[in-house]
């Protein structure tokens, strides 16, 4: 068996890639953004980004004041 790396060439017809587009968080996520996966259960309760962040600032308030009042 010989042992070769294919040249760009020789890549078919069906892997066209000329339609592709770049990753929209891509430049987010280089920045240092962090992309959280929400399951369905609880997006449905947080419409946007604005609204996970205040309610996770809230239990983080919460949190403290616990931890600091032991």
């Amino acid at each position: 068996m010989k042992n070769s790396t294919p040249d760009e060439d020789e890549i078919g017809a069906e892997y066209d890639l000329s339609d592709t587009r770049s990753n929209p968080h891509a430049q987010r996520y280089a920045e240092g953004t962090n992309l959280v996966r929400l399951d369905a259960d609880v997006a449905k309760f947080f419409p946007d980004s604005d609204s996970v962040n205040r309610a996770l600032r809230a239990l983080v308030k919460i949190i403290e004041e616990r931890f600091d009042a032991a």
